[in-house]
């Protein structure tokens, strides 16, 4: 047998990881739980639960929040879900809700958590259209659709999938910071045709075992390829967008209806009574949408309008009162946006968008103290770059140097402006400290020899005067054997950019420059 051309260590070394793969490869396989088919299987089920617990709660605030204006229609969408729980392939310890959210979407994470817009409940006609869509989203919790993303993740980069942002209808979508990124990452996770088609095909067989007629998927199928047709439904940006839909999904659909066969409760009229009450409001809701685009086009007099009109149609709605509140705040009166904001609070207190905009709006004012309970209260229920940043200059006022960095090492996680301003603070605060984490340093020789030390920003603020040392080593021993005296680097150092000073010291060959460390003792942040 010939044997590769390596050497023996580096040989057993690479056995010993084809081993280890091999290993992690077995023993990580398992049994989908709906397919029955044997996977691949990192994620275990109780990781799956305990994502699931973790990311639910963020994912509905960044989403609208939960629609608590008729909790009866919340438990009748609850009542769906059960009946069909009962008959799916896998015990999960599932949840439904009902988002404030006019999008026509819905979505399932690992664990067995669900959500519905209310705007998706605007478009069905039935009970069993409800459940088709009900059931589809469980089989992807069922069948580990989310999981095996995440899997693959890791499996690509050796860690979790990067998140991206697609929290809809929120001014703070690219602001959402912390584990609150990935919640909305697996609220908007696209699957591919595969888990598509099995979430199509296992989800009519629990509707006909729930007791509900599978043509229902069938025909809600075929209205989705209508409404995607004209590139101009409301769909577009919600369900379609993760769950596209296509003449060939309705054709597979036929063939499962005709395997398990029609029949069963359409449940047209109880769906109707259900929804009474939530589309007799369907106007003011749409007022509001109008009146949210209005404010982003600064038209803050047809906003007004369009908010006042909002309550009229539904007066308990605490997002018409935010509207007020957000149209106040653009105008720079913010006592009068905090009366608002109050207002929603009181309606509706564990959504964070109130606590938020009233902690910005005491800020501006000066109201230091006032505000920080609200920031405190809003990144509870959904961190945000806003949130951590204003906490961090509240924190770095009263001295707090360790905790205003926390808050902005956390702010600096979103990709935004005030992302990038919280990275500043933090490092025109932190640089001082720890200069040696900012700046990288080195010796460099010119063509005759000469020593320089030179060293170079790596922040976007910059820099003034830095000071360093060059420390020499013995080639043999590698211990120190001399140092320079203190060096000031003077002139400034722009972002991204270098500056040098001579060492005083000449080398003969390249390989010397070796032996000389720059170390950076201080720094200071230009003036």
């Amino acid at each position: 047998m010939l044997k590769p051309h390596l050497s023996s260590s580096l040989y057993r070394s690479l056995m010993l990881v084809l081993i280890a793969t091999a290993t992690l490869l077995t023993s990580a396989c398992g049994t989908n739980p709906v397919t029955k088919k044997r996977e691949f299987q990192i994620v275990s089920e109780s990781q799956e639960i305990s994502i699931g617990q973790q990311n639910y709660a963020p994912a509905r605030q960044s989403q609208g929040g939960d629609y608590i204006i008729d909790p009866e229609l919340t438990a009748y969408v609850q009542s769906v879900g059960n009946k069909l729980a009962a008959v799916s392939d896998r015990k999960l310890p599932y949840e439904y809700t009902v988002l404030n959210d006019s999008v026509p979407n819905a979505w399932a994470m690992p664990g067995g958590k669900i959500a519905f817009n209310r705007g998706l409940l605007y478009e069905l006609n039935s009970e069993a259209e409800l459940a088709a869509v009900m059931g589809h989203e469980m089989v992807h919790a069922a069948a580990r659709h989310g999981a095996k993303s995440m899997e693959r993740g890791m499996l690509m980069q050796g860690a979790m999938v990067a998140v991206g942002i697609g929290a809809q209808n929120s001014n703070y979508a690219n602001l959402i910071v912390g584990g609150a990124k990935l919640s909305t990452q697996l609220a908007t996770s696209k699957y591919g045709r595969d888990a598509e088609s099995e979430a199509d095909l296992y989800g009519m067989q629990y509707m006909k075992k729930a007791g509900y007629d599978p043509t229902a998927a069938v025909t809600l199928q075929e209205t989705f390829v209508r409404l995607s047709a004209d590139k101009k439904s409301s769909f577009i940006d919600g369900l379609f967008a993760s769950h596209p839909p296509s003449p060939e999904r309705v054709a597979d659909n036929k063939l499962t209806l005709a395997k398990v066969g029609p029949g069963g409760e359409w449940g047209k009229e109880i769906y109707a009574q259900k929804v009474a009450k939530l589309k007799s409001t369907q106007a003011a809701y749409k007022a509001y949408d109008e009146g949210v685009k209005a404010l982003a086009a600064k038209d803050t007099a047809k906003a007004t309008t369009l908010a006042k009109q909002a309550i009229a149609g539904e007066p308990r709605e605490a997002r018409f009162q935010e509207l007020l509140g957000d149209i106040a705040l653009s105008q720079k009166k913010p006592q009068e946006a905090l009366a608002f904001y109050d207002k929603a609070i009181k309606m509706q207190p564990d959504y964070f968008k109130p606590h938020i905009q009233s902690g910005i709006a005491l800020f501006n004012m000066g109201k230091k103290a006032e505000a920080e309970p609200y920031l405190k209260r809003a990144n509870e229920l959904l961190p945000t770059a806003p949130g951590h940043a204003l906490l961090g200059q509240i924190a770095e006022g009263r001295g707090e140097t360790d905790l205003a960095l926390q808050h902005y090492q956390v702010a600096a996680d979103s990709n935004s402006d005030i992302g990038k301003e919280a990275l500043a603070r933090g490092v025109r605060l932190d640089l001082p400290r720890n200069p040696a984490k900012y700046i990288q340093a080195g010796v460099q020789a010119d063509n005759a020899g000469n020593l320089y030390a030179v060293v170079q920003n790596n922040t976007a603020t910059a820099i003034g005067r830095v000071q360093v040392r060059v420390v020499k080593y013995d080639a043999t021993t590698g211990r120190a054997v001399a140092k320079s005296a203190p060096m000031q680097i003077t002139g400034g150092i722009a972002p991204g950019k270098r500056n040098q000073i001579a060492v005083g010291e000449r080398i003969t060959t390249p390989q010397e420059a070796q032996l000389y460390k720059v170390v950076v003792e201080t720094a200071e942040i230009a003036q």
